[in-house]
């Protein structure tokens, strides 16, 4: 009751506790955004995909929903003769918010600044990006080995092009009315508000709203009750619990898969994991279906490998349902019965609501094969060393398996080649490496999904980890139409929203 009290006072603080009217202000409409900016809109920092999100800032290219690269500021691309250097053809007639002409100039000093900051978006570092004005009306990107994809590697939203006003030397750029997109960002309060105004001037679609008011709710029941009560006509990150109150207020709320996935890791440079028909009996014994339809009450869909719907090459065939039999066979086969139980630990983190929950339920499937589970919840940030030390049994961690723009390489390649960085499992196979850094070698997309789809399988026919679910995005509107979920987002969110009559 206290939580329920503090998030009806927190939304009524950010509307004053309005009337209730679900209607947008004229041709101006409120929203509730579940993530503010991490620092003050930079796009060093990750906010640039934000300020994408808002419908403020854009990239040279954007993605399609097969995930391919689509024009955006530039209409064009083509590797030269030199395979390590690309040329980008600008979209004619474009306009910064501040009324200066989008030029090759202006896309060097914008891109030229984001390599060169102490800690370089990880979309660029490391990869020698440098950029030069050709013409009038292009600009070619080098990079220092071959980069087949450069031009997806562009769409990411750490990558906006600001006006060269932004750009005062020796501070951080100014985001206000310094962009290109449908909305011009007029004013922020910090990291609770911000205020959005369409951009008439914009080259492409108009914006459907005249002025919206971005409010950052982090708690997600607040966003509801926002919602609910008409303070604010659009919210993101709805709890799943909260769909039946906001539909019976005349809301519309809307479930898509995200790319994320919700992953028990197996430890393999040790026992009892080492062992192949330890980690299937795992495998076997844990109902996927049944957590994701029981235990999360379809708030996401379950695992049959690493990759979801979300991504055109993710599996969407449902897992088999757990075979308790078989868990205990391969379990007897390795050594372990009744005679010799087997006790390993489960560790997990309390950021994501749905991680305790999910080890509860699957500490109790494993202990109807006869292996007991020690569950921990705590600190990721305690958890981690320890965890890429190889100092663990299972941890149950939740994994965005795209990596700043729409490609599964680098995940692939940190997640679960030998020398990863962040190869918790610990997994190492020569034909597993041999497949991933042949990537480096193919530009064509469709190509390199095959891939990421073959990568996958790999990893499951090894029982490297359990994929356990795929959490749904959600999404709810009351007062506006024209929403259009995007799984993997990339796409400007706030622009294509309508105020309803």
């Amino acid at each position: 009751m206290l939580r329920l009290f503090t998030a009806v006072l927190l939304a009524c603080t950010l509307s004053a506790c309005s009337s209730g009217t679900a209607t947008a202000d004229g041709d101006s409409i409120a929203v509730a955004m579940q993530f503010p900016p991490r620092s003050a809109y930079a796009f060093d920092a990750d906010d640039g995909a934000l300020l994408m999100t808002l419908g403020v800032a854009e990239t040279l290219t954007t993605v399609d929903a097969q995930a391919q690269p689509a024009p955006s500021l530039a209409t064009a691309w083509e590797q030269t003769s030199d395979p390590k250097t690309w040329r980008f053809t600008l979209r004619p007639g474009v306009t910064f918010h501040d009324g200066t002409p989008l030029t090759p100039q202006s896309v060097v000093t914008a891109l030229s600044y984001i390599t060169s900051v102490s800690a370089p978006p990880r979309a660029v570092r490391d990869i020698g990006l440098t950029v030069t004005a050709d013409g009038d009306d292009a600009v070619l990107i080098s990079t220092s080995q071959p980069d087949p994809v450069l031009p997806l590697r562009m769409s990411s939203g750490n990558l906006g092009i600001l006006a060269p006003s932004a750009y005062a030397a020796g501070q951080q750029p100014s985001v206000l009315r310094t962009a290109t997109g449908p909305y011009i960002l007029a004013s922020v309060a910090g990291a609770d508000s911000a205020v959005l105004e369409r951009n008439d001037a914009y080259w492409g679609t108009k914006a459907g709203a005249s002025t919206v008011t971005v409010r950052y709710v982090t708690d997600p029941q607040s966003r509801a009750l926002a919602l609910q009560s008409g303070d604010v006509q659009f919210a993101e990150g709805l709890p799943h619990a909260a769909t039946a109150q906001v539909e019976s207020a005349g809301g519309t709320v809307t479930a898509y898969p995200a790319a994320r996935t919700v992953e028990l890791l197996l430890n393999q440079s040790a026992a009892p994991f080492a062992d192949s028909r330890v980690r299937q009996a795992v495998t076997a014994a844990i109902d996927r279906n049944v957590l994701a339809a029981k235990v999360l009450e379809g708030a996401a869909t379950p695992a049959s490998d690493l990759f979801g719907s979300a991504v055109p090459w993710g599996a969407t065939t449902a897992p088999q349902a757990s075979d308790p039999a078989t868990a205990k066979r391969l379990l007897a086969e390795a050594g372990h019965g009744p005679s010799s139980p087997l006790t390993v630990r489960l560790w997990t983190f309390p950021n994501r609501p749905e991680m305790p929950v999910l080890a509860t339920a699957i500490q109790a499937m494993l202990a109807e094969v006869g292996i007991t589970v020690e569950v921990t919840v705590g600190d990721y940030s305690a958890q981690e060393p320890k965890i890429l030390a190889g100092e663990f049994d299972m941890f149950l961690n939740s994994r965005s398996y795209l990596s700043d723009f729409a490609d599964a390489a680098s995940v692939l390649t940190s997640d679960y080649t030998c020398k990863g960085s962040y190869n918790i499992d610990h997994f190492c196979s020569a034909e597993f490496d041999a497949a991933i850094a042949g990537l480096s070698g193919t530009g064509d997309v469709t190509a390199r999904q095959k891939v990421f789809a073959q990568a996958a399988a790999m990893l499951t026919e090894q029982a490297v980890g359990v994929m356990i679910v795929h959490p749904n995005n959600t999404a709810g509107t009351r007062g506006v139409t024209g929403f259009t979920p995007d799984p993997l987002g990339v796409r400007p969110v706030l622009p294509q929203l309508q105020p309803a009559g």
